[in-house]
């Protein structure tokens, strides 16, 4: 399942390498342009995600090859603290519901702040 899904977070991640080297290669230079000059970008919102990815946007097809990725250490700690619990390994079954806690927290408030 791990494999699955950094293999599916690779393959979106070069496809939107290969569409911001096609379409837009000078993207985040300009970006990066911008923000040195002052003129700071502000955060996208989640919910035109996925119409910029229909249309074929570089950034939003990499914004969500990073999003695929993030799930690779959420589903490993997931599984982990399902097989604790099958094993009735309580002490590590504690343990890892603190580390998926963490992780979960941290995505959320990585969202909100």
């Amino acid at each position: 399942m791990l494999r699955t899904i950094l293999i599916a977070a690779v393959i979106v991640l070069l496809g939107g390498l290969v569409l911001s080297y096609t379409y837009s290669p000078d993207y985040f230079v300009e970006r990066y342009n911008a923000v040195q000059h002052g003129h700071l970008i502000g955060k996208e919102k989640f919910n035109g995600l996925i119409a910029r990815i229909m249309s074929g946007q570089p950034h939003a097809v990499l914004t969500l090859g990073l999003f695929v990725l993030t799930l690779v250490p959420l589903v490993r700690v997931a599984f982990c603290f399902v097989f604790f619990i099958k094993e009735r390994d309580y002490p590590y079954v504690a343990f890892t519901a603190y580390v998926l806690l963490g992780l979960i927290v941290g995505v959320v408030l990585g969202r909100v702040g």
